[in-house]
């Protein structure tokens, strides 16, 4: 197997061996029945099954299709989302929890009925999924998940041990889940979707919701899609005003390494539910097995240096499996919502032309299915019995409240800390390839030396809400720890909720004072009141 991976570049196994069809961007004003922001397995999806339907769909992203989260998945396909059966009984009740199981589990049977009608070649495989505990605090907690799946009816099995080297208290098996290859399947998707009428414009950026004098949405290049219904799949909702939605989120980084073993794994999916988590599967690379290994999550613009999570991940996989060879790393973002379950519906209470799919919390590959099925019956104004569960109106007591707090004050300190915190890095000290907060003029600003010993410096408030981002040393980017926006060296925008760049800093050469330059200045987005 070759080795083809840059570490100072990390990028899925799923993007190197696959092609996905290139579409261009948007040029010009244009209209649709039904507008689809986001190019992932949601909006993709969607729009396949909207357009079986003779619907007139625009499909818009950002940037490339499948570049996002759905293209740096584990792309397992489960109904097994961590410990969540037990927490769902108690909060929603056992009706609501069963709901949420046989709607995951629907989703599954759709992702693989669609790859085995059109013999969509993307390596599917049928194996048990296992969430396991290495603690007796922990295991308590698994007593209660597996006593929650028999209240339910989830087929399972409970063992006392996995098939590799760890130490087990209890093992919970989920049965007859998958794992595939996403691009390869999603990629057959995208294709239907232009056999079938559909139009798909990449690296066209969407800002913004106008409803009159009609409903549609504006993209960053200045050109509008007027349409009937606009459904925002864009990992994160595109609009503010589609209803406050950074503050009932937030954002977390996780890492993958791909690792060809010394000891084979035999069969099945796993995860450990104790700190720090260890997730595990099989994958095709090359024309060899490789293991994802992956875990380290973390609060976006939280974590300490980010290399340190991928060392993390290859001691684990050296301990337990032998590593051969490192294939690939990548990370990944995923959002969580207020009580675990995803937002999927009427983006606001009263309009039935605006909706949206947001917060999988790293379960995106059934997660994003459950929602482009909803998502179809109500953009065609059918009856789908997982439409309350799912309605992003809804608002418990317990544990929403206290989660709504705990998220708000967390953004509150960091816009307190980050403008106190006191730096005294001069950029000129960085070394070739380092990033880091540093001091011009007395005042907070970022800069990364690249390579050939140029320096990229930015304004480090981020231009959604005003927190100071912080330095991601694995990706090499500006990472906010509020609502999780992502910029480039450069300042880009790269995950929003922002829409505007980081400013940029120019530094005058000879005296390496900052050019004042009133015109890169970017103010903060605004949201509008819903």
């Amino acid at each position: 197997m070759k080795n083809h991976f840059p570490w100072e570049h990390p990028e899925p196994i799923w993007r190197k061996d696959t092609t996905v069809q290139e579409c261009s961007n948007l040029t010009e004003d244009t209209s649709a029945e039904i507008v689809i922001v986001g190019g992932g397995i949601t909006g993709i999806t969607t729009a396949y099954l909207l357009t079986k339907e003779n619907k007139d769909v625009v499909l818009l992203e950002g940037s490339q299709l499948l570049n996002g989260t759905t293209g740096h998945t584990t792309a397992k396909i489960t109904a097994q989302h961590d410990l969540i059966y037990d927490e769902l009984i108690q909060h929603f009740g056992k009706e609501k929890a069963s709901l949420y199981y046989q709607a995951n589990d629907e989703a599954l049977r759709f992702v693989r009925g669609t790859a085995s009608q059109n013999q969509i070649d993307c390596n599917m495989e049928t194996e048990d999924a296992c969430i396991y505990a290495q603690t007796d605090e922990y295991k308590d907690k698994l007593d209660k998940e597996y006593a929650a799946y028999q209240e339910i009816g989830i087929p399972c099995e409970y063992k006392d041990d996995v098939p590799f080297e760890a130490e087990v208290k209890k093992a919970l098996y989920m049965k007859d889940q998958s794992r595939f290859h996403p691009l390869k399947y999603l990629s057959f998707m995208v294709d239907e979707i232009l056999k079938n009428g559909g139009r798909i414009y990449e690296h066209t950026v969407a800002i913004d919701i106008e409803e009159e004098p009609q409903l549609s949405v504006r993209t960053k290049q200045g050109h509008k899609v007027a349409c009937d219904k606009i459904i925002s799949c864009s990992h994160f909702p595109f609009c503010d005003k589609l209803g406050f939605y950074f503050a009932r989120m937030y954002a977390e980084r996780s890492y993958v390494v791909a690792i060809e073993p010394k000891k084979p794994l035999t069969a099945g999916m796993y995860l450990s539910v104790d700190e720090p988590v260890r997730s595990i599967r099989k994958a095709a690379y090359d024309g060899e097995e490789v293991l994802l290994i992956s875990g380290e999550s973390h609060r976006t613009g939280e974590g300490v240096d980010t290399s340190f999570h991928y060392r993390a991940l290859e001691e684990f996989a050296a301990e337990t499996f032998g590593i051969k060879n490192k294939v690939a790393q990548w990370s990944a973002q995923d959002l969580f919502t207020l009580d675990k379950v995803p937002y999927i519906g009427k983006a606001t209470k009263n309009n039935e032309n605006i909706l949206i799919a947001t917060g999988y919390k790293k379960w995106g590959m059934t997660s994003g299915t459950v929602a482009a099925l909803l998502l179809r019956d109500l953009a065609t104004g059918k009856n789908n019995r997982y439409e309350k569960l799912f309605t992003p109106s809804r608002f418990q007591a317990d544990p929403s409240l206290k989660k709504f707090l705990s998220n708000n004050f967390n953004v509150a300190s960091h816009l307190i800390e980050g403008k106190l915190e006191l730096v005294g890095t001069r950029p000129e000290s960085l070394e070739k390839g380092q990033g880091d907060i540093v001091e011009i003029n007395g005042k907070r600003a970022g800069a990364y030396k690249d390579e050939k010993g140029k320096l990229h410096i930015v304004d480090t408030t981020c231009t959604h809400m005003g927190c100071e981002v912080d330095w991601n040393s694995a990706e090499h980017t500006w990472d906010c720890p509020c609502h999780g926006s992502r910029f480039s060296i450069n300042g880009e925008v790269i995950e929003g909720p922002a829409k505007n760049p980081l400013r940029c800093i120019k530094m005058d050469e000879d005296t390496a004072q900052p050019v004042d330059d009133k015109d890169q200045e970017e103010k903060p987005d605004t949201p509008e009141p819903v």
